[in-house]
């Protein structure tokens, strides 16, 4: 898939901007501040309904605009001409508005995995350095990218998570009065019904995140080996405070719940003393490694940088196998990495059906990447002479 048409409305620094895109290489360059990142950002959040960039919404509506609204119509692959045209409206502290085909969709969510990207920003730097809450993010954005279905999975445990904490914290400060043992008897029965509940949903994204990791590592692997010249064996194990039986492949669900249950037994005095939740898949972390050592606390900067793009590689590698062909998006990775680097991932993506640059200076961009070149300055998005594709519309349009 790809897409062959943005158009953005107070979007970011966009009072409006149309971009006819296509596939293969498109690069948009422009100094840093000039708003290339921007157009990046908005395919990924017609994607995955968030950015890499912040957590918030609010900083994606253009100062003073009431909201912002992100059109894109995505073509269903190289030889199948059948397109879709997605749509979302965003406006701070209110749900989020979609449309698929002009007609609106009941939840804006709906509109997730219609359109698949994998994103490579410096920011993922943190994935690899970064505690263990970054990883935890990885490896769902990669989940849901697989299985959009995951997205309500997800928003489910976040949902029991959250209410089960409150109840935690008003046991915790009751039990700190000295009626422990009269607490603890009383919450058993409330809390076994969120136990029930967080088991549930935690062990079907546990699965998922087992799943993926397992048929990711070696596409990872692979990446690493072929960016990196020296030092090259990397790996990614999932650490899990479950005690969990030795299966062959991911376990079943029924067994992860079992698991998930059993330990929150185990820590109800410790959770209720501390007045959080101890267990689930929001405690879990990767453990990433470059030869014999953490990558985290030992990496270099060069090979933190190249692990993290490897994941991102490995990534795309993964839901092509699974039979999907995602836009990747290389936000401003080139200026990082040395010229052996930059050719070994030039060599990487060449078969890719879209792929989407930036770049702050032209020359970073691998001379075998050429693609259609568009200048970003000031909120105006031009073709560059030396460009192949599409004309744009120049400059901001309403």
């Amino acid at each position: 898939m790809f897409v062959d048409h943005l158009q953005l409305t107070d979007f970011r620094s966009y009072a409006g901007v149309d971009v006819p895109l296509g596939p293969g290489m498109t690069t948009f360059v422009g100094a840093n501040g000039q708003g290339k990142t921007n157009l990046v950002e908005a395919v990924e959040y017609l994607s995955t309904m968030s950015s890499h960039r912040v957590a918030s919404e609010t900083p994606l509506v253009r100062a003073g605009a009431e909201l912002a609204l992100l059109r894109a119509r995505v073509r269903a692959g190289l030889d199948d001409n059948r397109s879709l045209q997605l749509e979302i409206a965003i406006t701070p502290g209110k749900a989020n508005k979609a449309k698929l085909n002009r007609s609106p969709l009941p939840r804006a969510r709906e509109l997730i995995g219609l359109l698949r990207t994998v994103v490579f920003s410096p920011e993922d730097l943190a994935v690899v350095k970064g505690d263990p809450s970054e990883r935890r993010r990885f490896i769902d954005t990669l989940v849901i990218s697989r299985w959009p279905r995951m997205s309500a999975v997800k928003a489910d445990y976040d949902r029991v998570l959250k209410q089960r904490n409150t109840l935690l914290k008003s046991l915790s400060g009751r039990s700190a009065g000295g009626r422990r043992g009269e607490v603890l008897a009383e919450a058993a029965s409330t809390l076994d019904v969120w136990d029930s509940h967080l088991a549930q949903a935690g062990a079907s994204l546990l699965q998922a995140r087992l799943r993926t990791l397992t048929e990711l590592q070696p596409l990872t692997s692979k990446a690493y080996a072929e960016i990196a010249p020296t030092n090259n064996l990397v790996g990614a194990e999932y650490k899990t405070s479950l005690e969990i039986a030795e299966v062959d492949g991911t376990p079943e669900l029924e067994l992860l719940t079992e698991a998930l249950l059993q330990r929150m037994q185990e820590r109800r005095t410790d959770e209720i003393q501390r007045g959080i939740s101890l267990v689930g898949p929001h405690r879990d972390d990767i453990a990433l490694s470059i030869g014999d050592l953490p990558a985290r606390g030992y990496a270099s900067h060069g090979e933190s940088w190249s692990l993290a793009l490897a994941l991102r590689l490995g990534s795309f590698a993964l839901l092509r196998q699974d039979g999907v062909e995602p836009v990747l998006v290389l936000d401003d990775v080139f200026a990082e990495l040395d010229a052996t680097r930059r050719d070994r991932l030039a060599g990487q993506i060449l078969d890719a059906e879209q792929v989407l640059i930036t770049a702050a200076v032209a020359e970073d961009v691998p001379t075998r990447l050429a693609g259609r070149r568009f200048r970003v300055s000031a909120g105006e998005v031009v073709a560059d002479d030396v460009s192949e594709g599409p004309e744009p519309v120049e400059g901001p349009t309403t």
